[in-house]
């Protein structure tokens, strides 16, 4: 699928948590698996696997969501692994809502141990996917339950780029980005957890850095720009208060 297609979606893709339990037909569930070879990393140094599980390999935990299919990422537990991880499972999330299939992204769910036990890379996290057994899209761009532009970014010179990331999911729509940078760059943020609240969020918020970073990069194509995301160690001492440097994107034009 272009990047026309997924971008079509991401201003209307919500998170499915119902959905009817008949497996998808080998034509579809080929599809899925064909494209999930070819998604795009942050790192192409990091190594990482995608597996497609059944619901009895999966430990469904906190807010078990019941469907047909299963896709875990496993990675190598390098810097930067987690956005890494983001990024690529968000366009498989666009992919499958593009093709009219819901998906639902599960922070705390594990494979079973017997999973566990085929890989010797970690388990990082599952997307719940299948055919929705409820509405599959939003109407409107009104029912999106998002911070204020203002919140995420000062950098109002590229807000039709960041107002993709806007939209893009997060671990209990926690929103943790923040973006800046000048005509030509976008510098991308995470914010900083501490105490209890960390244990629980500091690697979701990483999680959830790859896939706002993700949307902007799927928007920055639809515009014609070919986006290099980079590491930019000057942009490191330049955090906002509160927030911790992850990864820049150049915008190029070939």
């Amino acid at each position: 699928m272009d990047v026309k297609g997924l971008y079509e979606v991401i201003a209307k893709r919500k998170s499915v948590r119902k959905y009817s339990l008949e497996p998808l037909d080998h034509r579809m569930l080929g599809k899925v698996e064909a494209y999930a070879e070819g998604l795009q990393p942050l790192d192409k140094d990091i190594k990482v696997e995608i597996k497609f599980l059944s619901q009895k390999e999966v430990k469904l935990v906190l807010f078990p969501i019941k469907a047909p299919h299963y896709m875990v990422a496993f990675s190598e537990e390098k810097e930067g692994y987690l956005a890494n991880v983001g990024f690529m499972l968000q366009q498989m999330d666009l992919f499958l809502s593009a093709n009219s299939l819901g998906s639902c992204w599960l922070g705390v769910a594990k494979p079973t141990k017997e999973i566990l036990k085929k890989s010797k890379l970690k388990s990082v996290v599952i997307l719940a996917f299948g055919k929705a057994d409820e509405k599959l899209h939003r109407d409107s761009i009104s029912e999106f339950k998002r911070k204020p532009l203002e919140k995420i970014t000062d950098h109002f010179k590229r807000k039709d780029l960041i107002e993709a990331a806007q939209l893009a999911p997060s671990s209990t729509n926690s929103q943790p980005w923040f973006f800046t940078g000048s005509e030509n760059i976008i510098h991308a943020y995470c914010i900083k957890t501490s105490g209890i609240k960390a244990l629980i969020y500091k690697k979701l918020n990483k999680i959830d850095m790859g896939i706002g970073i993700c949307h902007i990069w799927i928007a920055a194509q639809k515009q014609g720009y070919t986006p290099v995301i980079f590491y930019d160690s000057e942009a490191v001492s330049c955090a906002p208060a509160g927030y911790s440097y992850m990864n820049s994107i150049a915008l190029t034009q070939v």
